[in-house]
């Protein structure tokens, strides 16, 4: 197995590993919501960072194609840039999705704020 399949591999373990603190939590934390919150904040953050580093790659062997054949077929370098451009615009798509589902996941997130309070004032703090 190459080296770039053992990576994926590990960061995609990693991401559901991250998302699912919150599913691996005890009963009083659930209850209080913190390792919820926790996660979904971890695994946006991790998120957007795979997917910006997905696409930067993607894009950048999309770029390398594209001037390789254009150095081998100068005649052919409208074509191959109007392709390339079309490729750039869908792979870009992919990191707005990316970003558009961590917004929603973050916006989720409640002012933590009175459960803090709570919790200190708990502890008589």
């Amino acid at each position: 197995m190459s080296k770039k399949a053992v990576i994926g591999i590990l960061g995609a373990f990693l991401v559901l590993g991250v998302s699912s603190v919150a599913f691996a939590a005890d009963e009083a934390a659930k209850a209080a919501g913190l390792w919820t919150f926790f996660g979904i904040a971890v695994a946006s953050g991790f998120g957007i960072g795979v997917a910006a580093m997905g696409t930067g790659l993607a894009m950048g062997y999309a770029i390398n194609g594209a001037l390789q054949g254009t150095a081998r077929n100068p005649e052919a370098g409208g074509r191959i840039m109007t392709t390339m451009i079309i490729g750039l615009a869908l792979i870009e798509s992919l990191c707005i999705y990316a970003l558009l589902i961590c917004f929603l996941l973050v916006f989720k997130i409640p002012d933590l704020g009175p459960m803090f309070e709570a919790i200190v004032k708990s502890f008589g703090g």
